[in-house]
């Protein structure tokens, strides 16, 4: 039992930390949002894990292979997933964005981090199920790589209405991005520093597109 309550607690870790960082600036998300938007990323692994079952066992035996199995059948497939869940709660969200009074693709940064560290969690915990290493690893690497990815996706959201090249392109460079990351994780040959560059400098873009600070005053 206490294992099981290690890997949901580690599992958990980026999720309590975004909790607090959002108290500590005053950002204007209620806790029904909060734990609404975590929600939505949970159910985008279900759909993700839907779209998949649709592709052949992921394998490697040449670049082209590769490339489709990490880009197309795990990265597109995950961020559509993240996309449709959030397109579905958009009225409920939209309500939401309206009451905090952020601009709309600051709002959706925030609901689409949230998303991202959502779809981690059940992600993490099951990978940590057979590992608890795996898990630790993947709470301070793959967890932020989700939570910038879908700050990408939610930011696509509100703005293929108004700014459509704007949704398209966040939209494909969370996919690239997410693409980019499993081929560093999965390359030997690759040193690690790379793969957790590529979160930091990833989760740094996205935190700035949140802008805490604007949260703060116009909570003031």
């Amino acid at each position: 039992m206490w294992v099981l309550f290690l890997l949901i607690f580690i599992s958990a870790l980026p999720v309590i930390g975004v909790f607090i960082w959002f108290r500590l600036v005053k950002y204007p998300v209620a806790l029904p949002l909060f734990f609404c938007s975590l929600l939505s990323g949970a159910l985008a692994l279900l759909i993700a894990g839907f779209f998949q079952s649709f592709f052949p066992p992921l394998s490697t035996p040449d670049l082209r292979s590769l490339f489709f199995g990490l880009v197309v059948q795990i990265a597109l497939t995950e961020e559509t997933g993240r996309l449709l869940v959030l397109f579905i709660l958009s009225l409920i969200l939209a309500r939401f964005a309206k009451k905090t009074a952020l601009p709309p693709e600051n709002f959706g940064s925030a609901v689409g981090l949230l998303a991202g560290l959502g779809f981690a969690i059940i992600e993490t915990a099951t990978y940590g199920a057979a590992d608890l290493h795996i898990a630790l690893l993947r709470a301070f690497t793959a967890a932020p790589l989700h939570g910038a990815c879908g700050s990408r996706v939610g930011i696509a959201l509100f703005s293929f209405k108004s700014a459509p090249f704007r949704g398209v392109f966040r939209f494909v460079t969370a996919v690239l991005i997410h693409g980019m990351y499993n081929f560093m994780v999965i390359n030997p040959g690759m040193p690690v520093i790379f793969p957790v560059l590529l979160v930091a400098a990833s989760l740094f873009s996205a935190l700035q597109t949140i802008r805490p600070e604007n949260a703060a005053d116009s909570a003031a």
